[in-house]
Order: structure tokens, then C-alpha cells, then sequence
């Protein structure tokens, strides 16, 4: 039986990022994202001396800080709209 695509040991839900790939996920600076990973923000584990993201933890803080972004904004909006903005 052919395994499905998200059950694939390739598929980019088991991948792991470099620093870099998880910063350009991001769109924050490496130095960002080391800062990130060291506040026990994402997890991750060492290869030597690299830093290895995996792919599910990195989307997970991108949709978390994504979802508090949009709760922000909603905020914002329904601020202005009382002030008649």
C-alpha cells in the first residue's frame, strides 16, 4: 500500500529548517530567530553546533504570532470605531 503524501518521511511536516530557513519563514532576522529559539519559543535541537527548527514547530509560532497579530488589529479597529475614527 503506497503511503500518502503527508505520511512520507519527506513530506515538509517531518523537514527540519536551518536558522536561516526559519528566519526567512519568518521574516525575522536569524539573530531574531536565535534570541526566539533560546526564550524556549520554538523547539529545537542541535546537529553539532547548527540549530535544527523543525518545520511544524516554526508554522506553529508563525500562526500563533499571526493569530495575536490579527486579535491586535481587531482591537485597533474596534477602538477607532468607537472613538468615530
Amino acid at each position: 500500500m503506497p503511503m500518502s503524501p503527508a505520511s512520507s518521511p519527506t513530506s515538509p511536516i517531518h523537514a527540519e529548517l536551518t536558522t536561516q530557513e526559519a528566519a526567512d519563514l519568518l521574516n525575522v532576522s536569524r539573530p531574531t530567530l536565535i534570541r526566539l529559539l533560546n526564550e524556549g519559543k520554538m523547539e529545537f535541537h542541535k546537529v553539532g553546533t547548527h540549530r535544527r527548527i523543525p518545520f511544524k514547530s516554526a508554522l506553529a509560532y508563525k500562526k500563533q504570532v499571526d493569530k495575536e497579530r490579527k486579535a491586535a488589529l481587531v482591537e485597533l479597529v474596534a477602538y477607532d470605531q468607537e472613538l468615530g475614527i
